[in-house]
């Protein structure tokens, strides 16, 4: 079936999402949070909200937005992401968000979706931007334009170790936590659809459940575990985790709240997350 290049620069239908604290909680586990972050992970104490949880409620307009371009599911993956929060998330709340496709890029084996989400709470204030990057495996080659390059300026220096290294193993049920979060792709959990899809290793873990760790990972590091205070994070997932492996987030400060990242797995030489940033409140 080919691509619907037709979507492109239409705002998609406004999507409602619902959610009260226990979904705060389930998405705070979902990202590895222990019990030491206990403000994420008990409603006496708010609960507090990280702000990568704005992945959540932009999921289902984005899948609808994918849905819509003609792209077969069974060879997406996860690209990479972006979040920049204009207000923060509230414990519970009615939100809407409304995705465009911003462009059907053509990489030769891939195709490239991009979609631009904009979430607002119920008095109508924008709470964050996101953007999405898809990638359909075995679709390319349909003669369109390269996906453009963007450079946030904010690059891991070479001349310098890293400011923070924090280690983190994963759990073999990871995926199947973080699913129950609105990801619900038996990519993730059921190992015949997995080998179906190239990976004979089994289900893989989501590429925005790695993005969570990697914003958790910045908040303690840089923020005294106040993960309020990180305001933008983007980054491109380069291959895949698998449930259970270890997580080893370094990061640099390049300037005044500005963070260089990568994210890598124990024992392997190559980072599963590159071209990742966050930026902070000092």
């Amino acid at each position: 079936m080919p691509l619907e290049l037709s979507i492109v620069g239409k705002p998609q239908e406004t999507v409602s999402y619902t959610y009260t604290w226990k979904e705060v909680v389930l998405y705070a586990l979902g990202i590895g949070a222990k019990r030491d972050e206990l403000d994420y992970l008990y409603e006496g104490r708010g609960p507090k909200v990280y702000p990568s949880f704005a992945v959540v409620p932009s999921f289902a307009a984005m899948f609808h937005a994918l849905a819509q371009s003609g792209g077969n599911f069974a060879g997406v993956v996860h690209g990479g992401e972006k979040v920049v929060i204009h207000k923060p998330f509230a414990a519970s709340g009615n939100l809407k968000t409304v995705a465009t496709v911003r462009g059907i890029y053509d990489m030769r084996r891939f195709a490239n979706i991009i979609v631009d989400m904009e979430t607002k709470d119920e008095q109508g204030e924008l709470l964050c931007t996101t953007t999405a990057q898809l990638l359909f495996r075995g679709e390319g080659g349909f003669g369109g334009d390269p996906p453009p390059k963007e450079e946030s300026g904010i690059v891991v220096p070479k001349d310098r170790a890293a400011d923070f290294h924090v280690e983190e193993a994963t759990t073999p049920e990871q995926a199947l936590l973080y699913r129950l979060s609105g990801d619900p792709n038996p990519l993730h959990a059921d190992p015949d659809f997995a080998k179906m899809a190239g990976f004979a290793d089994g289900p893989i873990l989501h590429g925005l459940c790695t993005f969570g760790h990697m914003v958790r990972h910045v908040a303690k590091a840089v923020c005294d575990g106040d993960a309020t205070r990180i305001t933008a994070f983007e980054a491109q997932f380069r291959r895949p985790v698998w449930p259970g492996d270890t997580l080893v987030t370094q990061g640099w400060r390049v300037m005044p709240g500005k963070i260089a990242l990568t994210v890598g797995v124990k024992g392997k030489p190559d980072p599963v997350i590159t071209n990742a940033w966050a930026t902070v409140k000092e």
